[in-house]
């Protein structure tokens, strides 16, 4: 996965797909290309590039609850 892009990986979606992914603590969204599989932890379903974590405030915490919806 290339960190400077606005992508994530999912373990089902197809690639391309385009995810708009919210930051349930602060409301920040970003949209995101899947273009790769996993995340493998159990209890986590996106693995956000660096970037894309950047652009909704998580990269301190690493993680963080997110709601997402696939919109193409």
């Amino acid at each position: 996965m290339n960190a400077k892009l606005l992508t994530a990986a999912h373990r089902s979606l197809r690639f391309g797909t385009k995810v708009k992914v919210t930051n349930r603590n602060n409301g920040r969204s970003v949209v995101v290309r899947i273009n790769d599989r996993g995340p493998f932890i159990r209890g986590r379903v996106l693995d956000l590039s660096k970037a894309a974590a950047q652009n909704i405030g998580m990269v301190s915490s690493g993680t963080a609850k997110v709601c997402y919806e696939v919109i193409g």
